[in-house]
């Protein structure tokens, strides 16, 4: 069961969320973790298509993701949609990181969000309660910045990504992982009990170029 993590990060930051995330996918059994920066992604479309679950990254720039990452959706137009919807019924879910504790993230998640709904993905969210929103909260807490459509962090702008963003962010990230890659197992389970293929692979030959269908087997 593989699920690709594809992200941009324009100083390291949200690269060490990503790294966070597949850390939590691998907690996993039975899971692999397939770590891509958007460029690397753009040449390898055909793991892409072989993963069962994609969680995408970026940061927050000006209230949208970055201008490196949208290149990206905007390759997978071609590159996906074009080869026969690839990516439907795969798993989804987002991370994103800024400078500040909002830095209208939000606004980055709903777009990733819609972007894999084209795709015909479904959405996995963060799952966690808000944290640290009362007098008994702590900056140490899961979720302390509140987000519940995915993960949020938030880095100093005058740290680098030695020490930002902080420990609490990057389990947060963790969890995400994790509950993907469980999700993506519960759904590769359903599949077998109900007799229900994956999305074409490209070595199956329902997509082009293929030549065998790969069964999906539930981890032990």
């Amino acid at each position: 069961m593989r699920v690709a993590i594809v992200y941009h990060s324009g100083y390291g930051h949200t690269g060490r969320q990503a790294e966070a995330v597949k850390a939590g996918v691998e907690q996993v059994e039975g899971a692999e973790a397939l770590l891509l920066t958007v460029e690397e992604a753009q040449a390898r479309w055909d793991d892409l298509a072989a993963a069962e679950a994609i969680i995408f990254g970026a940061p927050t720039y000006v209230a949208s993701a970055s201008a490196a990452f949208k290149a990206f959706q905007e390759a997978s137009s071609h590159a996906v949609m074009a080869r026969g919807f690839a990516w439907k019924d795969k798993i989804a879910a987002g991370f994103t990181n800024s400078g500040s504790r909002s830095g209208d993230k939000l606004a980055t998640l709903v777009q990733i969000a819609l972007f894999a709904a084209q795709h015909g993905m479904h959405w996995v969210n963060l799952g966690l309660p808000p944290a640290n929103n009362s007098t008994k909260g702590s900056e140490e807490d899961l979720n302390r910045l509140g987000f519940w459509l995915g993960a949020g962090a938030q880095s100093n702008v005058d740290q680098g990504p030695d020490v930002a963003p902080p420990e609490s962010d990057l389990r947060t990230a963790e969890h995400l992982g994790r509950r993907v890659a469980e999700t993506t197992r519960q759904l590769a389970r359903g599949r077998l009990v109900t007799g229900q293929e994956t999305a074409p692979r490209p070595d199956s030959p329902d997509h082009e170029g293929g030549s065998a269908r790969i069964s999906l087997e539930a981890p032990g």
